[in-house]
């Protein structure tokens, strides 16, 4: 139970660190999907019938032009981001990352910041496969993620947390 223990909240070793990060990354990115996909299926539609989302769920969506398609998964990007950056944030503070190296508000701020610049450059990737491409949503908003993750852990451990 104590190396169990020591596991979750050691966060001295590089490697364990990454592992945690990783795992609580899935988390957030489980959150950010779930949110994008509600929103872009009842809200903002931004889903065409040859998605794989909507295949393997066997959805209908109506016909939506390429122009409303990338205007909504920017909208639907935004909120997801909303949602998953608290995830992100309340899980990289308690089990990944050593806070203290600024303000709690300031931390806050600058998490929201580093993400919502990578965050930003995904979805900006994200809307222009969509709109110079024509790819699928789900590979546009998967491009997304990619972008974004790698963008993230480097802002999170160099700039906000303490290593």
């Amino acid at each position: 139970m104590e190396i169990l223990k020591k596991m979750l909240f050691e966060k001295n070793h590089p490697g364990i660190q990454f592992l945690k990060y990783a795992f609580c990354g899935g988390f957030a990115f489980a959150a950010d999907v779930v949110t994008f996909f509600i929103v872009a299926w009842f809200f903002f539609p931004a889903l065409t019938q040859d998605d794989v989302f909507v295949r393997l769920l066997n959805l209908q969506v109506e016909p939506v032009s390429d122009a409303a398609r990338t205007i909504n998964f920017v909208i639907c990007s935004a909120l997801a981001f909303m949602v998953s950056n608290m995830t992100a944030y309340v899980l990289n503070v308690l089990f990944v990352f050593k806070a203290g190296k600024h303000t709690r508000w300031k931390e806050l701020a600058l998490f929201y910041l580093v993400s919502g610049i990578s965050i930003a450059i995904g979805t900006g990737v994200g809307a222009l496969l969509i709109n110079v491409f024509g790819l699928t949503t789900t590979f546009s908003y998967v491009a997304k993620a990619f972008f974004a993750t790698m963008i993230n852990y480097a802002g999170r451990k160099f700039f906000i947390f303490h290593g």
